[in-house]
């Protein structure tokens, strides 16, 4: 019998006979389908444990095809302050709904570590939401392999620091433009924002008036 206990995000929960759930989880392990039996009824055990806007503690037991046994869960962290704010309950339902389609095309552990992130961040009514969903969106497009060039142009030439730049729907990069909206400030922030976690980059200064625009570059360079 193979048995596994990681860490979850629960993704989708899916009613299923008369008592039980089909679940979409996020793993450290990958992306798991399991079936939670009894869950819905008054006295289960499992209930609790499932929670949407939460990390839990599974084990799973393996069962026929890719659906697993769900045999236990646990409440590890319940980010419950999402919920107070319809503005960051309304993106955490799109980056798992994202982090959910995008997982089925890529299924790599990291998706969990992004989606932790993201629900840690909106949890956190000091981190702004433009950042948070600025950082979703460059993240989600690195993993599913298209990465957002902050080096180089679409022509192929280092970014220069005195210069400005557009973003280029058609080209999917940054285009040299004396027009463009994009300075060095942007850049460095869409470049801290690629490799740093939301914790270190609200200690940053300054970014309230360029965060507006580096979030429309992330969303239409991830085209979502």
């Amino acid at each position: 019998m193979n048995t596994e206990r990681t860490r979850a995000i629960v993704l989708r929960r899916t009613n299923y006979g008369e008592a039980d759930r089909i679940l979409q989880l996020l793993t450290p392990l990958g992306r798991r389908s399991v079936m939670a039996r009894g869950v819905r009824k008054e006295k289960s055990r499992l209930a609790g444990g499932i929670e949407l806007f939460a990390v839990c503690d599974v084990v799973m037991t393996k069962g026929k095809g890719d659906l697993s046994i769900l045999t236990s869960a646990r409440l590890v962290h319940f980010y419950r302050h999402i919920m107070e704010d319809y503005d960051r309950m309304e993106f955490c339902y799109e980056a798992m709904r994202h982090a959910a389609t995008a997982s089925e095309t890529v299924d790599e552990p990291e998706w969990f570590d992004v989606l932790s992130e993201v629900l840690m961040a909106l949890d956190a009514k000091t981190i702004p939401l433009a950042l948070t969903k600025t950082w979703f969106y460059l993240h989600h497009s690195a993993l599913l392999g298209r990465e957002l060039s902050l080096t180089h142009d679409i022509a192929g030439a280092p970014l220069e620091k005195e210069a400005r730049y557009q973003y280029d729907v058609s080209e999917s990069g940054l285009r040299k433009s004396p027009s463009g909206e994009l300075s060095a400030a942007h850049i460095t922030l869409l470049r801290l924002i690629s490799v740093k976690p939301l914790s270190v980059l609200v200690q940053i200064g300054g970014t309230e008036a360029v965060v507006g625009d580096c979030l429309m570059v992330a969303r239409q360079h991830a085209a979502l």
